[in-house]
Formats: structure tokens, sequence, C-alpha cells
């Protein structure tokens, strides 16, 4: 619905506030409703003004401390003071080129003085600076700055792709480090794990050697008590020959194709057996030497 006018009476809508002059000159503001003039007194309405809070988006390009140029996209939200709107009729012709233009100058004293990343953390503070100088100018004018948003900073194409390079090689610098620990991590582990197995596996092979031991001691004495007229050393010679045919048979009953040549004969059987006797006595006579 919009503001009617006619000979000597008008309609203003609501946020709107008019403008009457007396033989060209101000005389009053009219308030939304239905206004009387005087047309043989010189009196009209010379104009309708909006109070309603308006957007203008500004794009700013310019460049940063590290010479990177950017392109800035910044909405102002600005309004007419309802009391000053004789100002702002009668003061600016183009208002929007007039914000436009203290925004660029703001801008562009301000941003060069950052770096990029510094533009990005800080963009808040660009906006209050615009805000600041905007409320201070247009103030004069009849205009009340509401808000101030930098809507969007845009680098160069060429400097986004290298943002995103940078950014993908720290994170596959840290993907690296990540696996590089979790690969050492497992060598550690793994290397517990062999050490902790040779251990219970010698552990194993000393309780496996105690055994027959403990069980050669008890058949060379059973049999010297029930054989009359035998020997230990007799006892222990047929023992090991019993072994020496049970490691043949076993390795005859072995499915696996490998040759073994060992020497064969009773011969061979008795320099077994003093070659280990003579190791035994050997470390025990080396044991009473220490002590």
């Amino acid at each position: 619905m919009g503001n009617a006018f006619f000979g000597c009476c008008g309609c203003i809508d609501q946020a709107s506030i008019g403008i009457i002059e007396r033989w060209g000159r101000f005389e009053r503001l009219a308030e939304p409703g239905l206004q009387f003039f005087n047309p043989i007194a010189g009196q009209w309405l010379a104009g309708v003004l909006s109070t309603r809070v308006c957007s203008l988006d500004v794009r700013i390009e310019t460049k940063t401390k590290d010479n990177v140029f950017v392109q800035l996209l910044c909405s102002i939200q600005y309004r007419i003071v309802k009391e000053n709107a004789d100002d702002a009729f009668y003061e600016l012709q183009n208002p929007k080129e007039q914000i436009q233009a203290y925004v660029f100058d703001v801008v562009r004293a301000l941003v060069p003085r950052m770096t990029l990343d510094e533009l990005f953390e800080q963009k808040g503070e660009v906006a209050k600076a615009v805000l600041e100088e905007l409320e201070k100018v247009m103030g004069a004018y009849g205009y009340s700055i509401e808000h101030i948003l930098m809507v969007d900073i845009i680098p160069d194409a060429a400097v986004r792709r290298a943002m995103n390079e940078i950014n993908a090689a720290q994170r596959l610098q840290l993907a690296s480090v990540h696996k590089g620990e979790a690969e050492k991590i497992l060598q550690v582990k793994k290397a517990e794990a062999e050490a902790e197995a040779k251990y219970l596996g010698g552990v194993g092979v000393a309780r496996q050697r105690q055994a027959i031991t403990d069980g050669l001691r008890e058949n060379i004495l059973n049999f010297s008590h029930k054989v009359e007229g035998t020997s230990a050393k007799e006892v222990m010679d047929l023992i090991m020959i019993t072994q020496y045919f049970d490691t043949i048979r076993d390795l005859g009953n072995s499915s696996n194709n490998t040759t073994v040549f060992i020497p064969h004969g009773p011969g061979h059987v008795r320099d077994i057996g003093d070659q280990i006797r003579n190791g035994l006595m050997e470390a025990a006579s080396a044991r009473v030497d220490t002590e």
C-alpha cells in the first residue's frame, strides 16, 4: 500500500515520514496517517522517506599485509532517524554511494595492516572499525547504522588452493606421526611378546630336562636295586642305548623328506656316553674349584 496524495491532503504510510515545505523551505515533518496542508499558503509535501531498516551489500577488493588479494563482502544495515529525517532528505543525494565510499576507505586502510590469517581471525574487528566510522559520519546526516556484518572473505583462487594444500600436507604429516607411533608400539609389543615367549620356552625346556634327569635317576636306582650285580654305569649305558634306538625310530617315522647322516654302531653309542660323562665330570670339577 503506497502513499496517497490529493490537492490539500496526503496519507503517509506506517514506517514512513513526510517532508512538508512552505514556499520551497522546510517547515515540518509529517507523521504517518492523514496530513493536511494548504497549497494556497505555499505548503506542499516535498517527499516521503522510509524509516525501515535497509540493507546494503558492499563488495571490496583489497590486499593484505602478506600481499594476498582478497574480496570482502560487507553487509550494512541502516535506517533513517525519524527525528532527523530532514537532514537525511536534504543533506545526501545518494546515501548508498556515501556509505559505500566510507566502507571502502576504512577497509582499505585497515586490512593492509593484517596478514590473511589475521584477517580471518579478526574480521569482527574490521566490522567494528567500519561501524564506528559510519556511525560518526552518517549520524550527522540523519542515518543510524544498526549492524555491520562481514559476511565473507574470499581470497584469490590460487591462494585458496595453496591453503588447502598446506592444510592437507599438515594433516598427512600428523597422520604419518600417528602411524609411526602405532608401528613403534606394535614393534615394542611384538619384541616383548617374543622375549616372554623365549623366557617361557626356556623355563619349559629347563623343566623338561629336570624331569628327564629325575626320571633317569629314578630308573637307574630302581634298576640297580631290582637287578643284583649291576652298577649305575651299566644301567646308564643301557638307557642311553634305548634312547639312541628310539631316536633312530623317530627319524625313520618322520614324514619330512630329510636325510640325516649320523654315525651308527655300538662303538658310537659308547663314545656318546663317554662324552656325556666327561662333560658332567668337568662341570662338577669346575664347580668344586670355584667353591
